[in-house]
């Protein structure tokens, strides 16, 4: 008999509740780094993809992961990551980007196509939503946001940056 009394199904509703440590309005499902989960005999294996390789957040979110899953029943958790394809703010869908903007964060812009350049991006402010802004710093309270400022309502605001 197999020691895993968690399906696959379950461990999605559960990794659903596993908040991202900088980002803490979205779970680890919002921004699309967990990429599948498979049960195979004893153990509950998880594939995630890193948002970036220097993420110091990574390694808290691989614990996060196992801890949820063996306190919601699973026997054994394996956290495999996967570096191929490479995590884009793309995976990031609308839902989340509103969590985002209702948290005080502007959503990332789309990401350039491979080899084409990349066009800076003025993301509207989160409260008033108008697109004049300005940015202040390339670095935020965490190294994936920088810091703007709307020009209408001259509000700061942290903008996560599209990758």
């Amino acid at each position: 008999m197999s020691g895993v009394s968690l399906s696959a199904e379950r461990a999605w509703d559960v990794l659903a509740g596993v908040m991202d440590p900088e980002v803490p309005v979205l779970s680890v499902c919002d921004l699309g780094i967990v990429r599948e989960v498979e049960v195979a005999d004893d153990e509950l294996l998880v594939v995630v993809t890193p948002t970036y390789s220097g993420c110091p957040a990574t390694e808290v979110i691989e614990a996060s992961i196992r801890e949820a899953l063996l306190a919601a029943g699973a026997a054994r958790v394996r956290v495999e990551t996967r570096l191929a394809p490479a995590w884009t703010t793309d995976w990031i869908g609308p839902e989340a980007q509103e969590k985002l903007r209702l948290h005080g964060i502007a959503p990332p812009g789309p990401c350039a196509p491979p080899g084409q350049a990349v066009v800076r991006f003025h993301p509207s402010c989160p409260r008033c939503r108008s697109r004049r802004t300005e940015r202040l710093s390339e670095f935020g309270a965490t190294a994936c946001k920088a810091l703007h400022r709307c020009l209408d309502c001259l509000e700061p605001f942290e903008a996560m940056k599209a990758i």
